[in-house]
Order: C-alpha cells, then sequence, then structure tokens
C-alpha cells in the first residue's frame, strides 16, 4: 500500500541563539497526546512525511530538525547528546506546550530514549526505529593500551580536522553515494526516490555543512542505553527493521529486555528507516501503542 504524503507546515523557533526548523500536521486532541518525531543522522523532517501523512488523521503531529541538520542552524561545535535532549525537552515545552510521545530512528531514537529518561515531566512514551547507542555488555573488557589510544586519537584528528574532513564531506555527500547507502539499508527500493535523495543532499549544501560534519563525529560519546533505561518511567515500544545492515536487532532487543520490562516491540520486514522503508507497516503500530498502552 502506498501512502501518499501531505504536505506539512513548517515553522522556525529561536533556540540558544540558533535556529530550529519544524513543522506540524493535525489537530490537537484533548484526549491523546502529540507525536514528535525525531530524524536519524544525516536526514530531516522531511524523512516523516509518510508518517505524518498517515498519522495526523489520529493524532497532532510535529517534526523536528536537530541542531546540525536539515533546515537547523549547523555550528561548528558544541554537538553533544545533553544539546539534542535540551532542544527536544525545550521544544516540546515551549512550542508543543504540554508532554508528548517522541519517536525517533537511529541516532534520533537515542535522542528520544535520553530525553524520555532524563525529561519525564515532558515525555509520555517514547518510541525507537533501530535507535542506536551502547550498552555496557558490549564495551571492551579492558582500556585500550596507550599507544593503540593514541594512533586512534591521531588518526581520528587528523581525518576530522578542517581540510581533510571537508574532503571526506564532499565525497559522501555526492548524491551517488547517497543512493547507494540508501540502496543498503532499505529493503523497499521503490523507496529510494530522487526525492529522498534530493531531500538528505539539500542540507549538505549548506555553507556551514562540512564544519558541522566533522564537529559532529568528534562529539562525545553519549550516556550507554543501561544507564538511561535504569532511570525510564515511560513504555517504550521498540520497532526493529530486521533487515538493517547496520545491527543486529535480535542481540539489541535482549539487551533492551534485560534492562528494561515496560516494552511493546516488533520485527519488520524493513532496513535501518523503517517508517520510511515500510510506512504500512509502522504507521498502525505507533497509532494502536499509543492508543492502547499511553493512554490507558
Amino acid at each position: 500500500m502506498t501512502i501518499a504524503a501531505t504536505p506539512a507546515i513548517g515553522n522556525t523557533w529561536t533556540w540558544r541563539d540558533f535556529t530550529v526548523y519544524y513543522v506540524r500536521a493535525g489537530e490537537s486532541h484533548s484526549d491523546r497526546p502529540p507525536l514528535l518525531m525525531v530524524h536519524g543522522f544525516g536526514a530531516s523532517t522531511d524523512h516523516w512525511s509518510k508518517n505524518i501523512a498517515e498519522l495526523q488523521q489520529d493524532f497532532e503531529v510535529w517534526a523536528i530538525d536537530l541542531i546540525g541538520f536539515g533546515r537547523s542552524s549547523k555550528p561548528s561545535g558544541g554537538y553533544s547528546s545533553d544539546l539534542w535532549r535540551d532542544q527536544l525537552s525545550d521544544f516540546i515545552e515551549h512550542v508543543i506546550g504540554r508532554p508528548a510521545v517522541i519517536a525517533g530512528n537511529s541516532i534520533g531514537g537515542y535522542s528520544c530514549l535520553f530525553t524520555a529518561a532524563t525529561r519525564p515531566q515532558w515525555v509520555q512514551g517514547a518510541v525507537l526505529l533501530n535507535g542506536v547507542g551502547s550498552f555496557k555488555d558490549q564495551m571492551p573488557t579492558q582500556a585500550p593500551s596507550p599507544w593503540k589510544k593514541a594512533m586512534g586519537d591521531l588518526i581520528k584528528n587528523i581525518i576530522l580536522s578542517p581540510i581533510p574532513s571537508w574532503f571526506v564531506f564532499q565525497f559522501v555527500k555526492k548524491k551517488s553515494y547517497i543512493r547507494k547507502t540508501l540502496k543498503q539499508v532499505y529493503v523497499n527500493q521503490d523507496a529510494v526516490t530522487e526525492e529522498l535523495i534530493e531531500n538528505i543532499y539539500r542540507p549538505a549544501t549548506d555553507p556551514e555543512a562540512p564544519a558541522a560534519f566533522a564537529a559532529l563525529f568528534k562529539a562525545p560519546r553519549g550516556e550507554r542505553v543501561d544507564v538511561l533505561l535504569s532511570q525510564l518511567e515511560r513504555p517504550l515500544l521498540l520497532l526493529w527493521g530486521t533487515k538493517d545492515p547496520w545491527m543486529n536487532c535480535e542481540q539489541r532487543s535482549e539487551l533492551f529486555r534485560k534492562y528494561y520490562s515496560d516494552i511493546e516491540e516488533h520485527f519488520l520486514e524493513a532496513g535501518h528507516c523503517p517508517h520510511d522503508d515500510r510506512p504500512e507497516l509502522v504507521n498502525p503500530r505507533i497509532k494502536n501503542w499509543v492508543l492502547e498502552t499511553v493512554l490507558p
């Protein structure tokens, strides 16, 4: 089934001297929470068009561009999980105006979990679609040798210094590279359209994008997922695209369940971005979970 994407109303919000882009669709309902969608690395609000088109029939739906992505500001430093957590929680408080269910893909999923665990007053539930983030079970049992650490830091600093990182960015932002990557992580190859490629390519043409790209990869590692789960007091929906070549969904599912019990999860025939790859599988599961699990 093909879901027609309908345009949402776009706007900007000034936050900490940054410009934050967001979209809104649907009507506010007093008897159900709004939804806030958070994209993954390199994506933007555009990536949620198929979900907004359908979910706006039952919810007030918002989507936001994280700092560093999409049409939002792209500073040359200062990135961290704390930055995005604060951006999301302040957006819910000051723009949406009441607690929301937050749904995120990849790094956006991690940002949603971090927000739900540490700003629970603004979150009624969280949806993670192939969410990333490390567990203590995945950490090395011993620290790397001083020589290995020094070499790793040296390579990272050289590659991500201004000139080398600029050349790396020029390669990865090519439409041919974007198309190849998407083809690898989508099950529904028909979903890899020229419009999707353009939506990912366009923010990369911003003058600030190369410096932001380098800074993003130098950002400190966020809190471990098991630590966040130990703080979480909200229901969690996990939607796994099992054909994701970048993660073992079954292993991650076991880790989530090891550290948290209030979980509903579904394994879908999709890749790393199940919401755009197979929206006909994702949208009804989000809707039903909110109405049947979050609301009661």
